[in-house]
């Protein structure tokens, strides 16, 4: 589908162009694209070093772990025919562990196993189970409570508060998969979505290795941390905490209560973040520095991998745009979104979000590039980008691995969580910056 629209939108640009007399623009948007999607990915190498450096240091200093203790009573109740000691259990653990810290490379390895182990546990192999439906919707819609790349790319663009668009994140995100939870309970005895005995399972020509002991593997238990360390926490937080009080004791009677909290927050978040992941570290006894050093690493690999997909969107819409054939898209839209409170700049964001992840982060870069990473229109950008996942790769790849052929109400489920994490984002945004 990407295929299509990527296509659609070079060849809108050039016939719209051709009837407007701006083929000259569109011939040097092409190129400045292209220029501006490399130096972008370079800009963007430093932030997402430092920041996968230090995820990768709380990684192993054991916050992977707490995610999955905290997780694992609420699955267990979310998925009561999945028993406690299920293989399935452990990787729907470890997978959901991972997209809530962000780490959307470890999460995929542990989604094939889990669907792999609950399709064993399937009584209809062609059709998808409950537990099925319910761990692809609560995986396409996962609550992120990192957005570190959406705050990398804000950074990199020159962004006064990067972090600015967490809270409509977390908001959105949390809307999005109650929404899907909700959506599945309610539609799983409709007569239309029955699990199917009729259709026999799809065919692989090569079988997926389900058992693979890497893809079940559980991160090692961190060591307790040692005196030393803890009174470093301890004396870090008690430091921290006296010097918030003060600080929030200058700013008292010189602005509003909502005013300094917000203030406060853009200020200290972000560096406090960053010190709480290495405080982690600590008390996992990680040798922070040389554990920061192997996540930066990651960051070059990242940066290759993203390059190409950055140029193709980029260009692609810098052509559109210099046309003008967005222009007229967007002034043909907004009257029916604008009512809404939704942007129609913001519309190829929502409307690729579900489709492609490379792609959505494409359109999301240039919208901020175009409107400005702080304007309303850029923060609402970033707030969809985190607000769910990428729908149709994710039904596409887990059901597909699994050999199912009916997924049954998956799909409704998982467009009704992007549709309700798009409204809360759009809401959220007015909510705390206005428009």
């Amino acid at each position: 589908m990407l295929n299509g629209i990527w296509l659609g939108l070079m060849l809108a640009a050039v016939v719209f162009a051709a009837f407007t007399g701006r083929m000259d623009a569109v011939k040097m948007a092409a190129l400045a694209g292209a220029k501006d999607a490399v130096d972008l990915v370079i800009g963007l190498v430093g932030v997402m070093a430092l920041f996968l450096g230090l995820m990768r240091v709380a990684q192993e200093g054991g916050l992977l772990r707490a995610v999955q203790r905290g997780l694992a009573p609420i699955l267990g109740r979310l998925f009561p025919d999945v028993p406690t000691e299920h293989p399935a259990m452990g990787a729907m653990i470890m997978n959901l562990a991972s997209n809530v810290l962000g780490l959307g490379n470890a999460a995929t390895p542990f989604g094939l196993k889990a669907m792999g182990e609950l399709q064993r546990l399937n009584r209809t192999p062609a059709s998808a189970s409950d537990a099925m439906v319910l761990f692809l919707a609560v995986n396409a819609t996962s609550v992120s409570l990192f957005p570190l790349g959406v705050i990398a790319v804000r950074a990199s663009l020159g962004s006064t508060s990067p972090e600015a668009i967490w809270v409509p994140t977390l908001l959105a995100t949390t809307a999005s998969t109650g929404t899907a939870i909700a959506l599945h309970f309610l539609l799983r005895r409709r007569a239309w979505f029955a699990p199917r005995s009729d259709l026999a399972a799809l065919d692989s020509p090569e079988p997926i290795d389900f058992a693979a002991p890497d893809a079940a593997a559980e991160p090692e238990p961190a060591a307790p941390a040692s005196l030393g360390a803890k009174l470093v926490i301890a004396g870090t937080l008690g430091a921290l905490a006296v010097a918030l009080v003060l600080h929030v004791a200058r700013s008292a009677g010189t602005a509003s209560a909502l005013a300094i909290a917000r203030d406060t927050f853009g200020s200290w978040f972000l560096p406090v973040f960053m010190i709480g992941l290495l405080l982690v570290g600590l008390a996992g006894r990680v040798r922070v520095y040389e554990v920061a050093i192997e996540g930066a690493r990651e960051a070059l690999e990242v940066a290759l991998r993203i390059v190409p997909f950055l140029v193709l969107i980029l260009v692609a819409i810098a052509m559109l745009r210099a046309s003008g054939a967005l222009d007229a898209l967007v002034a043909a839209i907004d009257p029916l979104t604008g009512p809404l409170g939704f942007p129609a700049e913001a519309l190829p964001m929502a409307l690729l979000r579900p489709l492609s992840g490379s792609g959505s982060y494409g359109v999301m870069v240039e919208i901020m590039k175009t409107h400005g990473p702080d304007s309303f229109i850029g923060i609402l950008a970033g707030a969809l980008n985190g607000s769910t996942e990428t729908t149709f790769y994710v039904l596409t790849l887990y059901l597909g691995a699994a050999r199912v052929r009916d997924g049954r109400h998956a799909l409704l489920a998982c467009l009704g969580g992007d549709l309700a994490g798009f409204a809360v984002a759009t809401a959220s945004c007015h909510w705390l910056f206005g428009s």
